[in-house]
């Protein structure tokens, strides 16, 4: 898969789907939530105060299609920015796991190469965490991508009420990937088109698009899809969607995890910003829209049917939840990013205005609005807390990507750039 996550709770409750339709009763009213459920609060951001980004030496190029031609500048050292001591422990530990598939990835940023990497990770293996900053000092330097200047929101994996059989109250379906999706490399037609999918279905002799939100809400797909669970509630699940993967917490207490596994093929469209726009919230989180879907539901339904878009997902088993590497997510330690700006499995020092996000991350996740240099989507692993910090996540301030020390000259000898450090 792509990423277990489409996109992130805040803006991302702004772009993805919900299961609506069919399943409201015929009164017209959603689900209530359930009982278990506490009042939908973000928690409240701790502020701090994020370091400048760098000066940019040369011109930034804006419509660059990776990092090394978007304009890279060396940064301070690690040890002069001193990371947090436990954000740069968890962040070793997600590292350890990335360094297998990151020395054999190629690197889309066209920053590093597999063979950077194996000094770093040969040593990680057995460096002691309780000196994680002294690793990240000791094996890497700094580079800043573009203007350096992040939007950081937040995701996690949510618990809520479902079921495996189909039992009274539980009655939103969890589809699984129906049988007649069908996935086009469009690169095997066209040079031109290297890289470039598109999803839909063959009827009679024409590949057409897959059903849409409101159609497959509708039974549109019911002959085609397995159902592999049932949620209780229709909002847990919107925002499950959103998260790509979560658990269903069965009435005897036992666990089903769930994972993105694809989706229609169809464009998304934010939600969120649909509501801010017509002044319907105000602030935009996850919290705000939950607010809204409960108290107006013939309105949120239509809106959340303008979004096109809908996933389908698989049971896990396993550590997890797992990234786009394959690899399960260090909850506070992995981030998710633009493979094309960020090599994949690559350290990223954050400095927000937030301070619960600031420190060493390891980008081992991607998702479908993480897109662009500088964006990043942090993970909280699950739970309240991490709802809370992820629904009301949207840090602004600077971000270094962290290297093997001597990439930064490499990469300068062989495009022109100055040689020195600031």
């Amino acid at each position: 898969m792509i990423s277990l996550r489409i996109g992130a709770a805040l803006l991302l409750a702004a772009s993805l789907s919900a299961c609506a339709g069919r399943l409201i009763p015929n009164d017209g009213q959603l689900p209530p939530a359930p009982s278990t459920r506490p009042a939908e609060t973000a928690t409240r951001p701790v502020p701090a105060t994020p370091r400048p980004a760098i000066q940019p030496a040369a011109p930034i190029v804006a419509d660059a299609s990776n990092a090394l031609g978007s304009g890279v500048t060396p940064g301070p050292s690690v040890a002069s920015l001193s990371p947090n001591a436990d954000q740069s422990r968890r962040a070793l530990q997600a590292f350890r796991l990335s360094c297998t598939s990151l020395q054999r990835r190629t690197d889309q940023s066209g920053l590093t190469q597999g063979s950077d990497w194996q000094q770093a990770c040969s040593a990680a293996g057995s460096w002691s965490e309780t000196l994680a900053g002294e690793f990240f000092a000791r094996y890497f330097e700094t580079v800043q991508v573009a203007a350096g200047t992040v939007l950081a929101t937040g995701y996690y994996e949510p618990e809520i009420a479902g079921s495996k059989a189909h039992i009274a109250g539980y009655d939103v379906p969890v589809y699984g990937r129906p049988r007649d999706l069908v996935d086009v490399d469009l690169g095997l037609f066209s040079d031109d088109l290297k890289g470039k999918k598109i999803r839909g279905r063959v009827n009679g002799q024409a590949f057409v698009p897959y059903a849409d939100r409101a159609q497959i809400v509708s039974g549109a797909i019911d002959a085609q899809a397995p159902v592999i669970a049932w949620a209780k509630d229709e909002i847990e699940f919107f925002f499950l969607q959103i998260q790509g993967s979560g658990r269903l917490i069965q009435p005897d207490g036992s666990v089903v995890r769930i994972g993105y596994d694809t989706q229609n093929g169809r464009d998304y469209t934010g939600i969120g910003k649909l509501m801010k726009d017509r002044g319907l919230i105000q602030i935009g989180s996850m919290q705000d829209i939950i607010g809204y879907l409960r108290a107006h539901p013939a309105e949120g339904r239509a809106i959340m049917n303008e979004n096109k878009s809908f996933v389908f997902f698989r049971e896990l088993t396993g550590a997890g939840p797992l990234g786009a590497m394959g690899i399960a997510l260090t909850p506070g330690g992995s981030v998710a990013a633009d493979p094309k700006y960020v090599p994949l499995g690559a350290p990223v020092l954050l400095s927000l205005d937030r301070a619960e996000p600031n420190g060493v991350w390891v980008a081992q996740d991607t998702g479908g609005a993480i897109k662009g240099a500088n964006r990043f989507d942090t993970f909280w692993g699950a739970g309240e807390r991490a709802r809370g910090i992820a629904g009301g996540m949207a840090a602004r301030g600077s971000a270094l990507i962290l290297v093997p020390i001597g990439t930064y000259a490499r990469l300068a000898a062989v495009n022109g750039w100055p040689a020195q450090n600031p």
